[in-house]
């Protein structure tokens, strides 16, 4: 059995169900669909994607790929994507292990591998030819679940070893500078933060500036040429989804979510929420609810 097959199993042997789930390994989660899902926007956090069996469609603004289990997309900062199963059945689920970024032990890989970091107009959003090596690093992590009095030693030695063969893969160059204070991938990346910290409350853009370290018109310019939203835009995005999700999941009126997230006009709420969902709030949800469940990630 070669080791995309392996990590297969061990996927679809650790998720109960369909969705998303949460393992004892934080940065890491499994996800299986068994039928192809609508498009849904989510903010995917900085992480490695590698898909075990299906595949799959990502988009931000009119850029989008497909990553199977021949290709692995890595996102370097948070972006707001639209992604959807494309390939999933019954017989043969869609079967994703998502590995988030940890940005200390990046930064300490860094610091002792040492070495310039060069500029770079890599894509923050990147598709790669499968790699045999992060695909055995993974199988392994995701194998410590047989074993899990193993994980805590075990665990943080195969994220490094991945993180690592990351930093020395061909997106070496955007994570070093993800992770270089000073640059302006890592300025942008400490303002996304700081958006998604208070994301319910009005927003000061030179407030953000600050955090990041940047003037407000810098802030706009690379903000917009990464994320491909403003940081306004940005904010929208994690309301909207924040209120579906509450909807959705908790049950909550689309008055009571548009107020839970910042909103204060229920005419406005539904204006904005219809533009990017495609439908207005209570529509949405009840569709959702009769449709295939949509996969973020």
């Amino acid at each position: 059995m070669d080791r995309i097959t392996q990590l297969a199993a061990v996927i679809d042997r650790h998720v109960g169900g369909t969705g998303i789930c949460t393992t004892a390994m934080p940065h890491v989660s499994l996800i299986r669909a068994d039928q192809p899902s609508t498009p849904t926007p989510a903010v995917y956090e900085a992480s490695l994607c590698l898909i075990a069996q299906g595949s799959k469609r990502v988009s931000i603004g009119e850029h989008s790929v497909v990553y199977d289990a021949a290709h692995y997309l890595l996102v370097s900062v948070d972006l707001p994507l639209v992604g959807h199963v494309i390939d999933a059945s019954p017989e043969k689920p869609y079967l994703c292990c998502k590995i988030d970024l940890d940005p200390a032990m990046l930064a300490d890989l860094m610091v002792s591998e040492g070495g310039a970091v060069q500029r770079t107009d890599l894509p923050v959003l990147g598709l790669y030819p499968s790699d045999p090596d992060l695909i055995d690093a993974a199988c392994r992590l995701v194998g410590l679940l047989d074993r899990p009095e193993t994980i805590g030693a075990l665990a943080p030695l195969i994220e490094r070893e991945i993180l690592y063969r990351l930093l020395t893969g061909p997106h070496g160059p955007m994570l070093r500078h993800v992770a270089t204070a000073g640059s302006h991938l890592n300025q942008v990346s400490r303002a996304i933060a700081a958006i998604r910290r208070r994301f319910d409350a009005p927003i000061r853009i030179d407030e953000v500036a600050a955090e990041a370290g940047m003037s407000t018109s810098s802030l706009h310019a690379h903000f917009k040429a990464i994320t491909h939203l403003t940081p306004l835009e940005y904010q929208k995005q994690l309301r909207l989804q924040e209120a579906r999700r509450l909807m959705l999941a908790g049950g909550a009126t689309a008055s009571a979510a548009g107020f839970a997230v910042g909103y204060e006009s229920p005419s406005q709420f539904s204006r904005e929420y219809r533009r990017l969902f495609g439908a207005p709030p209570r529509l949405d949800i009840d569709r959702l609810h009769a449709a295939p469940a949509g996969i973020a990630l």
